[in-house]
């Protein structure tokens, strides 16, 4: 279940950290952000190595659907109303000039990404009234929106807004071009940091700066972050013989589908949940009974999944990561909108530790807490926290091992120890512990995905126990 991102990219490999090393800037993640950031560093004199736990760009990076743009859905009404005028200004300056700022490597650096200028689209088949509304609040802010009911999807729509000067692109075509002249350590996990050390699996990185761009961060205290995230997952279908659009479309209804063409591609986007919470599955079904039902000689070609930080308010968190830990940087809970947020965090981190601080910034501060826009998302986490918590401390098993059927998993009774347990199709039996070694909350079975998922803060394994998403940063007990 690749993504066609990485089925069509070759990116050079990197050798793993050997020793202890020192630089100016410790950068630790290898995704977009995390090279966008290290890239802005170099070409500022500042030295800089990257550490990445497995391979660049693969993590979230490569199971985008890639659009570049500042509409992030039903965003800017709600801002300007819990925010003012100038916070939600600030975060609609920033991703515009994100935008800017891609089209401009895109042409000087003649980076072959597949760069299309794409209009990005708002609609609901239900009302139209919060789009007219979003539309305005967007005008307001400086940038080019308009209401419309006409568009060129395969459905009546009730309205839509439309951004023009947006964009779509290959993001790990456009990373491995961006990351060629960077010092970079593949294969290098960060296990810890103290002060101005990285300890990684293969040695020490000492560095006056270090920026923590690994999607969710792993270091629980100071910064706190684990209370003020949580994940969701969503699901893209790759169809051939479909019918091409010319914009990017995402629908703001609950079940809404977020749709864009690559090549003679269309990517058919949703079923999005809270991370831990599809024991059931079917995800990938309901995206195939909306492409049978509008596009119904099309066949698919690949599909993937993706995983999103949602923050607290709706804004990300970039910059200082603690003031307790006043050269720690941080950039996460980018939502859905990975590729301007990227660029976005790039821009400001690089300011803070080179001195040229972004005004615009401010609305990303970390340290902010906005109680009316806020509060809500907080009682929700903490609930969903404490409820995974008492079922792993207190909850009776799901199914009894031999009532499992072949191509399943689930919570068992094995020898009188709770464990999560895939059985194959040859029935050959994984059995792993289902405490999160993160902070200890039970995981929940994906059948869409057969992993075991943290509905807590997002961690994810495989059906054997491997380590697939963070936060935890080990495997599970009992994991072969």
């Amino acid at each position: 279940m690749n993504s066609i991102w990485r089925t069509t990219t070759e990116i050079e490999s990197r050798p793993a950290l050997e020793g202890d090393v020192e630089a100016e800037t410790a950068v630790l993640g290898g995704g977009l952000a995390g090279v966008l950031t290290a890239y802005f560093l170099q070409e500022r004199g500042v030295e800089t190595v990257l550490l990445e736990a497995n391979r660049l760009g693969s993590g979230q990076t490569g199971n985008t659907t890639a659009k570049v743009t500042s509409q992030h859905g039903l965003l800017y009404q709600k801002l300007i109303r819990e925010l003012g005028e100038e916070g939600a200004g600030q975060y609609a300056r920033a991703n515009q000039r994100a935008v800017a700022a891609f089209r401009t490597l895109v042409e000087e650096k003649n980076i072959d990404c597949q760069w299309e200028e794409r209009p990005a689209c708002l609609y609901s088949t239900a009302g139209g009234e919060l789009l007219q509304e979003e539309a305005h609040a967007a005008w307001r802010l400086g940038i080019d929106a308009k209401f419309t009911t006409d568009t060129e999807l395969p459905f009546p729509v009730k309205g839509a807004v439309r951004f023009a000067g947006q964009a779509q692109f290959h993001p790990l075509k456009f990373l491995e071009h961006i990351a060629r002249d960077l010092t970079v350590y593949e294969g290098t996990r960060a296990i810890k940091v103290e002060g101005d050390t990285v300890v990684t699996d293969k040695g020490k990185v000492k560095a006056k700066h270090i920026v923590f761009a690994t999607h969710f961060p792993f270091v629980n205290m100071p910064g706190y972050y684990f209370l003020r995230l949580h994940q969701e997952r969503s699901y893209v279908l790759a169809l051939e013989n479909a019918q091409p659009l010319d914009g990017m479309y995402l629908g703001v209804d609950e079940g809404g589908l977020s749709l864009r063409t690559s090549g003679e591609l269309l990517l058919l986007g949703g079923g999005g949940h809270r991370t831990g919470e599809n024991s059931a599955g079917g995800r990938y079904d309901l995206l195939r009974q909306a492409a049978k039902t509008y596009w119904p000689q099309a066949r698919e070609a690949a599909r993937w999944s993706a995983q999103d930080c949602m923050p607290l308010d709706g804004v990300p968190y970039i910059g200082q990561f603690s003031p307790s830990a006043p050269n720690w940087y941080v950039a996460t809970g980018f939502q859905k909108w990975g590729m301007t947020s990227s660029m976005t965090a790039a821009s400001i981190l690089c300011g803070l530790i080179t001195g040229r601080e972004d005004p615009d910034g401010q609305v990303f501060a970390p340290h902010r807490f906005h109680l009316a826009s806020s509060a809500k998302n907080l009682w929700t986490d903490g609930g969903k926290t404490v409820k995974s918590l008492a079922r792993s401390a207190f909850a009776p098993p799901q199914a009894a091992l031999d009532e499992l059927p072949p191509g399943h998993g689930g919570i068992v009774d094995c020898d009188g120890v709770k464990a999560g347990v895939y059985k194959d199709e040859e029935r050959k039996v994984y059995a792993v512990s289902v405490c999160c070694p993160h902070l200890g909350c039970q995981l929940e079975w994906n059948s869409d995905e057969k992993s075991w998922d943290c509905p807590c803060h997002g961690s994810r394994f495989d059906y054997t126990g491997a380590l697939l998403d963070n936060p935890a940063q080990e495997n599970l007990k009992g994991s072969s």
